[in-house]
């Protein structure tokens, strides 16, 4: 589970890193990298801690 948690920092920072990669640059290949990596990575994470919440849920009953 930390190893979870540190992919899904860490993913987080490289699009931080490509977005700002953008803003010095203004190439709108940056842009659109870092929007897919933050993007993808939110919805993997939300599904990611989705299943522990459930997990959780199943064994407290």
């Amino acid at each position: 589970m930390l190893l979870v948690r540190g992919l899904v920092v860490l993913l987080l920072a490289a699009g931080a890193a490509f977005l700002i990669a953008y803003m010095v640059t203004g190439q709108k290949r940056y842009q659109v990298l870092g929007v897919r990596i933050v993007k993808w990575t939110v919805i993997a994470a939300l599904g990611f801690f989705a299943v522990l919440i459930v997990e959780q849920l199943a064994t407290t009953r």
